[in-house]
């Protein structure tokens, strides 16, 4: 049997939120690339060896997106993009959790709701890659079904191809969305960055 528990933050908790990523900008500056990957890698470990609940397990995971996303060489992604994804990532690098991490059950809980807001706001991000993602496997596979010796476009030049428009998209619906938010349509104000 499984239960299914709703609730809602409130501006309050929203803004306890928005603090902390701005801290977390601030952890970023102070800390290089590597060291804020590598964190929030080890956030994932601990993750996957403990007994959190499967809902909070499920979310974290989502963490290892963030990460590929930035270390995938041939999805090169921007520096401005890269710069957002590791400011949400250097939350993960803070010991000091709202709630501690070794507190049966809801330890984690307080680093799910922060990935489900870091997922919300780097929606767009997230899609491009996974579309490039999936672009890129289903191309393997059929150039190396096929063998396309005749091919003259090179990997490269064929994923180049595929990430310059997919972070086009991108940056345009961010764009679209910020627009929104600013005139009003009725879209939730909240953003983390």
């Amino acid at each position: 049997m499984s239960l299914k528990v709703t609730f809602e933050l409130a501006d309050a908790d929203l803004d306890h939120f928005r603090r902390v990523m701005r801290q977390a900008r601030d952890i970023a500056r102070q800390r290089g690339p590597e060291e804020v990957l590598a964190a929030a890698g080890g956030l994932l470990v601990r993750v996957r060896s403990s007994e959190a609940p499967e809902f909070i397990r499920d979310r974290l995971e989502r963490i290892k997106t963030l990460i590929d996303m930035v270390q995938d060489v041939e999805w090169k992604l921007p520096e401005a993009e890269t710069g957002r994804v590791l400011n949400a990532l250097a939350y993960f690098c803070e010991p000091e959790d709202l709630i501690p991490d070794h507190v049966p059950g809801l330890g984690f809980l307080d680093d799910a709701i922060m990935v489900e807001l870091v997922v919300r706001e780097l929606r767009h991000e997230i899609d491009a890659y996974q579309d490039f993602c999936a672009y890129r496997a289903t191309e393997e596979a059929r150039r190396g079904r096929v063998g396309h010796a005749e091919d003259t476009v090179t990997r490269n030049q064929w994923l180049a191809s595929r990430r310059k428009a997919l972070q086009s998209r991108m940056r345009n619906r961010r764009l679209r969305d910020r627009d929104r938010r600013g005139s009003g349509s009725g879209r939730s104000p909240f953003s983390l960055f």
